[in-house]
């Protein structure tokens, strides 16, 4: 990738920024002429079989994020958002970063985990052990009723067997869940996971003499986690009112504050979200199991808390790390069929599943990094009300240069709302007509 042809990206008009991307390497020719057609659009037929009563296309702008420096290597990050102020943060946050040596990233084995809940359990120690003895035979069985994974590498690796027991006086009676780990190679595997749970599920009722409730996978992907860790010194941090050091310590204590206040934590972490659910939903991925699974993440100690640290090493740089459960997949759903998602995963360089978990979760931490830097310095309206002004401008009415022509002025506005973008319009309208 020449990312010289990247330089000033946001500044460029729009046909200049896909013409850059083809440039540096990133996009296609033919992807080029699809961005400048306007054909990435999902057609009808295939929307149509995509969902139930379709009737049209909900479209969210498309964007890149500049600057990442991942493992060593440099990325354009595809993201799919309608706040205005992500990406740019996004951008920013990765170029302060980058410039300190990038992400470094790591990924567990990919394994998603399936779920038969049985009631009705006389004896539940004599039902675990059975099913402890059973092990083998239990995934072999699940193994045949998904034999194409097998034969792709992958297939059920390991069970647990946990008692599902409350401790309250709520009247809920005891559960016994039998856990399956699966590696599902390239795919996010919901299918996969399902269909064999509901394959295992009678011969685990003829073992323990229970009834099968529940036979479906969990979208809490404990063993499929990513982490991403960065080092910024402190003379990267400064800002034209505060030092480096009090930067990184104001960034440090506001991420305390977030571990240990489930209100301060919640908005913290949704930080974190703007930037890994642009990029799930750029790719194609369920970004409401990705939800799911890391806001229960956050909550494992028992209280929700934050999902990243940031904290000062020996020579006083400032040191973050985010840790994500993402089973995410680049095969199968809407990820082959959508010509948004096929974008998306070619200008990424067509990852693998661990290489798109470690963009996703470097994203994240960036995404946190930008926020709360914002949040303790010069604070999270101004830069985000820049960028608001836009959206204000084009639902005021503004069309062509008008649209940065009212933002410019509007952001220097005591009163930044539609009434006044539309006072400045006017006046704007009024002056070209003279």
């Amino acid at each position: 990738m020449d990312t010289t042809h990247l330089t000033k990206f946001y500044k460029k008009k729009h046909t200049d920024k896909i013409e850059a991307l083809y440039l540096a390497g990133v996009i296609s020719k033919k992807e080029k002429e699809t961005l400048l057609n306007r054909t990435l659009e999902l057609d009808s037929e295939t929307g149509n079989h995509l969902i139930e009563n379709y009737i049209g296309n909900y479209s969210m702008p498309l964007g890149v994020a500049m600057n990442y420096v991942i493992d060593a290597e440099e990325m354009v990050v595809p993201m799919a958002i309608e706040e205005p102020s992500v990406i740019a943060a996004s951008s920013f946050a990765a170029k302060i970063i980058g410039s300190a040596g990038g992400f470094n990233t790591e990924v567990t084995q990919r394994r998603m985990i399936g779920q038969v809940t049985l009631k009705n359990i006389a004896n539940f120690e004599e039902a675990s052990r059975k099913i402890e003895t059973a092990k083998q035979d239990i995934l072999s069985r699940a193994n045949e009723a998904y034999p194409s994974i097998v034969k792709r590498g992958g297939g059920a690796r390991d069970l647990e067997v946990r008692i599902l027991k409350d401790d309250s006086d709520s009247g809920i009676p005891t559960f016994l869940s039998v856990h399956i780990h699966i590696d599902t190679q390239e795919a996010m595997g919901a299918n996969i996971v399902n269909t064999m749970m509901e394959g295992i599920s009678p011969y685990i009722e003829e073992l323990t003499g229970g009834t099968a409730l529940l036979r479906i996978l969990t979208n809490y992907a404990t063993e499929c986690l990513a982490t991403a860790t960065c080092v910024i010194p402190t003379n990267k941090l400064k800002t034209a009112t505060f030092s480096g050091e009090e930067v990184r310590d104001r960034i440090i204590e506001a991420t305390q504050v977030a571990t240990i206040d489930p209100y301060r934590a919640v908005t913290h972490n949704k930080g974190i979200m703007n930037g890994v659910d642009a990029v799930v939903l750029a790719s194609g991925n369920d970004w409401r199991a990705i939800e799911a699974g890391v806001h229960a993440y956050a909550s494992r100690s028992g209280q929700y808390r934050s999902l990243t640290t940031w904290q000062k090493n020996d020579t006083g740089d400032l040191v973050g790390e985010l840790t994500l459960p993402l089973p995410v997949g680049t095969v199968g759903g809407a990820i082959s069929i959508h010509p948004g998602a096929q974008l998306a995963h070619s200008i990424m360089n067509h990852p693998n599943a661990h290489t798109l978990e470690r963009i996703i979760v470097s994203v994240g931490l960036a995404q946190n990094f930008a926020a709360v830097r914002a949040l303790v310095t010069e604070g999270i309206q101004t830069g985000h009300m820049g960028l608001h002004a836009r959206s204000l401008a084009i639902s005021a009415g503004a069309k062509g240069d008008h649209v940065q022509q009212v933002a410019d002025i509007l952001k220097h506005s005591k009163h930044k709302n539609l009434q006044r973008a539309k006072n400045i319009l006017l006046n704007l309208l009024e002056e070209f007509d003279k």
